[in-house]
This record gives C-alpha cells, structure tokens and sequence, in this order.
C-alpha cells in the first residue's frame, strides 16, 4: 500500500528514485508513436530526437513491437532481433549522454494491425477474433485500408507471446535501457485481453476478471522476472475508448484488480492514461486515488497536463511523476521553459507521422 498521500508537497523539479533509477525531476516525456523507424528500425533520427528531449527526468519511448506480429502501424520500430537491438543502441546512449534516463515501450498492436504493415511470415493476432468496425488502417502506397479480422491465438500462441515480451526485455536492457514500459492501454494487445468486448475467450485467459487480467499480470511477473521488477512499469487506461473499446460495468472492479496484482508483483510503477482533455471519458479522480492507494510503487499521471496543474497534483499527493506528451514533442527543452516561464512552441500534427526531420528534430529550443 501506497503512504503517498500523506507525504505530499513534492514539485516537479524535484528529482525521485524510480526503483533503481535515479532521476534529476519528476517530469515524464509521454510514448508518442512517430512514424520514423524506416524497415523497423530507429535510425540516426531517433537518437537526435530522443537525445534533444533528455532534459526530462524520465524518457519513454514510442511503442516498440516485441514481436513481427505487433508491427501493426506503418514505420514503427521493433525490439526482436539483433540488428534492433544494436540499432538501438544509439538511441540510449545519445540520451545517457545528456544525462537522461530512458525506459522503452513494448506495444504489440494485436487486433489493431493491417497485414500490409507486417513483415513476411508476420500475422494479425488477437485474444478473439472481433472485428473492428469503423477504425482503418494507414498503409504507406496503398492509404487507408479496412482492417482484417484477427485471427483468434492459440493457447500455445498466447504463451509465445509472454515468450517474446521477455526476450524484448532482455533486449532493451542490453541495449542500454534503463527499464522498459509494458503498453496495457489504449485498445492494444495487452488491453484486448483486459477488455471483455475484446477477450471472448472460455479458456484460462477469458470470461472471468482474473482470467481476463491474467496476460498482463504474466507478462508483468515474467519480464519482471527476466530484468528485474524494479526495471518494468505498466500503462493503463481505465475508461479509455480509443481503438474502438467500449465501456464496461466492471471498469473500477477489474483495474483494482488488476494493480492488486501489479503490486504484488512489485513493478516500478503504474502509468495511467486519462485523455480526456482529448475529448474522450474521464478517468474519475476518487477511482485514480484508490489506484494509486492500492500500488505501492510510483504512480505516474498523465493526460493534457501543463506546469501549474502538475504541481498541484504533486504536492497534493496524487501522483509521483507526471508525463507529459505533444508538449515535449513540440518543446525539447521543456523543463527549461517550465523553469524560465517561457512560451511553449506550438505542436505541428500534421507532421505527427510522416517520415523525415521536419516536426520532428526541428523544433526550436531557447
């Protein structure tokens, strides 16, 4: 159980001990899919952009598939073979360079994928075969494209799965990350075994909440396991909607469920996603104080944040880190504008996802 709100009083300058990680503020740069990883890797780009934004007291990178069969969206990068691992090497050590730290995001797409995106061999998998009904599918020559029904996994692909979310972890920490973030949220694969519109399943992966919650809580314990549970956090999203993921009556009771699990296992920390500053449904604030009650790590928020609301939330004890997303895409030096009062640079979303340095390395710093 969490004594966080009784100590309080924390600023976002303020450095904070992440489990073995010792970091120089409080502020979190948020996993911002890019688009730039040309034939799946992180090239020279990466490291510019990732190194740039190393003034964050905490790094996470845009989803990173664990395997060929979660490389859902055009040019996203993976973490599954060697030639990725050394890829990505660059990216770490441009941000140590500057003093960062760097956990990576593990993102398998499941069901959210178009076949055209994957590598040969690679398939669309999912909990349960259910189709989605309006969300489509960029394919670079090709536009947007209705997105097939996934194939239903196999028990034994389910474990292969957990198998390849560990080998990434291992991966990632010979890479030279400082620990790595499991993507529970958002309507990928994790939360498509989390959510019962999605997980369909009769077997000791579906129906009830504790099946239905147990691939994340195997994932969790197994990379745990593999690199240290101090090295492994999680993103959650209770009441979030996108990617077609409707609400349900059991939300609060399968989330309290859920990070009761999480804390057993002792992970680093819990990120919870609340985007409704997006337009989306509010994750309500009693429901993210009971989470943050229940877990005994650190406990990050994140959603539509600017400086005065995060240090209102810090010093009242809701959270211990809080990320912040377009707002350190658009500002490398964004603890330094916090800092100095200084005016923000602008977001440009309609470079969000294409595939060069404009929007991307070329945001100006004071």
């Amino acid at each position: 159980m969490s004594n966080r709100s009784a100590v309080g009083t924390a600023s976002l300058f303020d450095p904070f001990a992440l489990g073995g990680v010792e970091l120089k503020n409080r502020a979190v740069m948020a996993p911002l899919t890019r688009s730039r990883a040309i034939g799946n890797l992180p090239n020279e780009l990466h490291a510019t952009y990732y190194g740039q934004r190393a003034g964050a007291g905490l790094i996470i990178t845009e989803g990173v598939s664990p395997s060929p069969n979660g490389l859902g969206y055009p040019r996203i990068p993976g973490l599954f073979n060697e030639e990725q691992r050394a890829a990505w090497q660059a990216v770490t050590d441009a941000v140590h360079e500057k003093g960062g730290r760097i956990f990576m995001q593990f993102m398998h797409t499941g069901r959210v994928s178009h076949p055209a995106n994957l590598p040969e061999g690679a398939r669309v998998l999912a909990p349960s075969a259910v189709p989605l009904q309006s969300t489509k599918m960029w394919v670079d020559g090709e536009g947007e494209l209705e997105i097939p029904v996934a194939d239903a996994m196999t028990s034994d692909e389910v474990l292969e799965a957990i198998a390849e979310y560990v080998t990434a972890g291992r991966l990632a920490i010979e890479a030279g990350f400082d620990g790595v973030e499991l993507h529970g949220a958002n309507g990928y694969l994790i939360e498509q075994f989390i959510h019962p519109a999605t997980n369909r399943r009769e077997d000791e992966w579906g129906g009830s909440i504790q099946n239905r919650i147990r691939f994340a809580l195997e994932v969790a314990g197994a990379v745990a396991a593999e690199i240290g549970r101090d090295r492994v956090g999680i993103r959650i999203s209770p009441f979030g909607v996108f990617n077609e993921m409707p609400l349900y009556d059991e939300i609060e009771e399968t989330y309290v469920a859920l990070v009761r699990g999480l804390d057993e296992i002792g992970l680093a920390y819990v990120h919870v996603v609340d985007h409704s500053s997006m337009g989306t449904p509010e994750v309500p604030a009693p429901f993210k104080d009971r989470l943050s009650s229940i877990f005994g790590g650190a406990f990050i928020l994140s959603g539509g944040y600017d400086f005065e609301r995060a240090n209102e939330d810090l010093e009242a004890g809701r959270g211990d880190l809080v990320a912040f997303g377009r707002a350190f895409l658009a500002n490398p030096d964004l603890l330094t504008r916090f800092k100095l009062g200084a005016e923000l640079n602008e977001p440009r979303p309609e470079l969000f996802y294409t595939t060069g340095p404009e929007g991307y390395t070329d945001y100006p710093t004071l």
